[in-house]
């Protein structure tokens, strides 16, 4: 995993997201989600390429378990952009790299 990931709680979501300044993706997860499995490289890959642009970090459903039904999480992956701690865009499911980028690309 991308050292430039931060790895989210119940506890650090409004200090990491909701105060951060600048684009923060979340990535909504869990150990069992297949597709989850799927994007965690691209993810790592997106953290690298767009560090200083966009923070990303992920938070583990499972483990955290009061953030997810504030934000309407349902299914996932579900990825939430947040710009000074308002939600500005969501993608729910594995993205390919090129379509991450546009996601991000599109909001930067």
């Amino acid at each position: 995993m991308s050292d430039k990931i931060i790895q989210l709680t119940d506890d650090s979501f409004d200090a990491d997201v909701i105060n951060a300044s600048g684009l923060v993706l979340v990535d909504f997860w869990a150990e069992w989600c297949g597709p989850c499995k799927m994007i965690a490289p691209i993810l790592n890959d997106i953290a690298d390429e767009y560090d200083g642009k966009v923070s990303v970090g992920k938070l583990n459903i499972d483990q955290n378990t009061e953030t997810p039904p504030k934000y309407g999480i349902r299914g996932i992956p579900t990825l939430l952009l947040f710009k000074e701690g308002n939600i500005v865009d969501t993608k729910v499911g594995a993205l390919s790299k090129t379509q991450l980028k546009e996601f991000l690309d599109n909001n930067l």
